[in-house]
């Protein structure tokens, strides 16, 4: 039965039920009772079609406790009892299903963002389509005050961007021509022209909605744990209500107890605190795939980064171009047709620096390979180029002499990345790159550390002068550099083994499988590649630290809450049932404080979808107690 039905049942039953208080006052006895007989049969019979359902699925379900609870009532008479407790509980479903919405509303305002139409330009026309008919390659047009459609990148003119529905950053975003706009985001004022890459279903917009609506639905152990224990409960309470019969000989209290023992508000404890908690996140730029990826990040106590896109901007700069034997620019041109093959940040900031200084690269690399960790061999222009790190030099028997070496570590000490370069077996020079610690990046880690995170660490494929620079600015607790891939996942697994519970975070591409390996794996959002997306546990959509900050101490409040909700449940299911049995407590106004609870504990889980981190009081006093020994 939908919600629209239920509440009108319920408000009928609730006239009918205000009727019979009339008739009462109006010494009508007869028309009393016949009113209160068809309001229980009218709110009862929804609660009996649905225990009805669960029986035949073979599980016993709250709604059963009350059908013969409600039938026993009508049995002995107690037409004022049955009719209160079968309106007291469609009442306190439909307050329950009012209130769960509203823990919802993130997911609803998502969607309520995405785009229904975009202006196209197809065969030299202008036309104004459904956001379904667009396809891949079209020329989209966006002007101020309309949402983007498509994922692609600007061909056409530059405009100021509010892309907080893909990464809960409302500081508008400045965007020009190759830069890629998403799904979902807003011009808040000026005029581009996009050529779509991803749309439909494909949009990181779309996938973001999929993601939470996924995340909202898994249940975490608690959940199931829930699940399992109520299947056993329920007929546990029933068996119980027949020995409360046999001692007793008291029927009124028999159901009395039997519906008192609903574990309503047991049931729905952890259900609601993760489906706020999770809808926090997606309102804040993080999303969490789950009630069980929530306890997990709760749990957490050692934190590892990557340092280049997620320590650093991951906008690292050229800083200089050290060439021997060939001209600068000559050196950066050959280089940077190398690079173009190159995924990772340090390659695409050579290309990027050649585009900037107009320098042509229209020949393609042949026999072009990427060397995990290490760097990138290609043949260009019929030259043979090695282009990346010492390991690289060595493994390629390319010789480093004192004088280079000496360069590059001045480079590096004055926190640059050495990035060598070598045409035909002979090193032609040192590109140095720099990349700028992230400016939340400090306050991030201390937030951190006062959520309860006990050690913080560095690894990075990067030198390490630049490394341990990096780590002393942020007084990280371990650095440990010139990794290759497989060399973080061996760190990671042991830092498992040494007992403690991992966080990963990395940029989501050269760190998927220590992302995948750690207990929690946390990717830099990216706009929301795909790798962020699949491997990672957590993806921060504006690929700022303090979104995990906030996830973290959001997951500690989400697993407070669940904990407090279940005191709440057990709480009053114990005093009431003793209330039962000591006489004191009846049963419409046993229903009456039991439908009370289910909506307390719904309320207190509602607190999370406006749940922000607390700003300390006196910060000198908390860098004082933060900084690590």
């Amino acid at each position: 039965m939908n919600a629209k039905r239920t509440s009108q049942i319920t408000a009928v039953t609730g006239l009918l039920l205000a009727a019979a208080i009339g008739m009462h006052l109006f010494g009508l006895p007869e028309w009393r009772q016949w009113l209160l007989i068809v309001a229980t049969i009218l709110a009862g019979i929804p609660i009996a079609i649905k225990a009805f359902q669960a029986l035949r699925l073979k599980t016993f379900s709250i709604e059963l406790l009350v059908t013969i609870a409600v039938v026993g009532a009508l049995f002995i008479g107690e037409y004022v009892e049955s009719a209160a407790v079968t309106f007291l509980f469609l009442f306190g479903a439909y307050l329950e299903a009012r209130t769960l919405e509203k823990t919802r509303s993130s997911l609803k305002a998502l969607v309520d963002m995405a785009p229904l139409e975009a202006t196209v330009i197809r065969d030299g026309e202008t036309m104004t389509i459904s956001v379904d008919d667009v396809e891949v390659g079209d020329k989209v047009i966006i002007r101020s005050g309309e949402k983007v459609a498509i994922d692609g990148r600007i061909v056409t003119g530059n405009a100021s961007l509010n892309e907080a529905a893909i990464t809960g950053e409302s500081v508008p975003a400045s965007k020009s021509i190759d830069d890629n706009v998403f799904s979902g985001t807003i011009v808040d004022n000026g005029f581009i022209e996009v050529i779509a890459e991803r749309v439909g279903d494909d949009t990181t917009f779309a996938r973001i909605i999929e993601l939470v609506e996924e995340a909202q639905e898994s249940k975490s152990k608690t959940q199931k744990f829930l699940d399992r224990f109520a299947n056993i409960y329920t007929p546990a309470i029933v068996i119980l209500s027949i020995l409360v019969y046999l001692f007793t000989r008291n029927i009124e209290m028999t159901l009395t107890f039997l519906v008192i023992a609903c574990p309503g508000a047991l049931v729905i404890s952890a259900p609601v605190s993760i489906v706020a908690g999770i809808g926090n996140g997606a309102r804040n730029g993080v999303l969490i795939k789950g009630g069980d990826i929530i306890e997990r990040l709760a749990k957490i106590d050692t934190v590892v980064f990557d340092k280049t896109g997620t320590l650093t901007r991951g906008r690292p700069e050229v800083t200089d171009i050290h060439a021997i034997g060939i001209e600068a620019d000559k050196l950066l041109q050959l280089v940077a047709k190398a690079e173009t093959i190159s995924e990772h940040h340090l390659g695409q900031t050579i290309v990027k620096e050649a585009k900037n200084k107009g320098i042509q690269l229209r020949n393609e690399p042949e026999d072009a390979e990427v060397i995990k960790g290490n760097g990138i061999r290609a043949k260009v222009d019929g030259k043979l180029l090695a282009i990346g790190n010492r390991k690289l030099m060595a493994s390629e028997g390319i010789q480093v002499d004192d004088e280079i070496e000496k360069y590059a570590i001045d480079r590096e000490k004055a926190g640059n990345t050495a990035i060598f370069a070598s045409i035909n077996g002979k090193i032609s020079g040192v590109l140095s790159i720099a990349d700028r610690i992230r400016p939340e990046a400090m306050d991030a880690l201390r937030e951190l550390r006062a959520s309860g995170v006990k050690q913080i660490i560095m690894l990075t494929g990067d030198n390490r002068h630049t490394a341990e620079l990096v780590g002393a600015q942020l007084g990280l607790d371990q650095v440990h550099a010139e990794l290759l891939p497989e060399d973080k996942v061996a760190m990671v697994q042991q830092l498992k083994n040494a007992g403690h519970r991992v966080s990963m975070a990395g940029d989501g591409i050269n760190d998927a499988p220590a992302i995948a390996t750690a207990d929690i794996g946390l990717a830099m959002g990216e706009g929301g590649t795909d790798i962020s997306m699949e491997t990672a546990d957590v993806v921060l959509m504006a690929d700022r630290l303090d979104q995990f900050s906030h996830a973290y101490s959001l997951a500690k409040a989400t697993v407070r809450n669940m904990k407090q909700n279940t005191i709440i449940a057990v709480g009053t299911v114990a005093l009431l049932l003793a209330g039962v049995l000591l006489g004191k407590v009846f049963l419409a106004s046993g229903m009456l404080i039991h439908e009370a609870s289910v909506l307390f504990v719904i309320l207190n889980a509602v607190r999370l979808i406006r749940y922000t981190k607390r700003k300390p009081a006196n910060r000198q006093n908390l860098e004082r107690a933060l900084l690590p020994e």
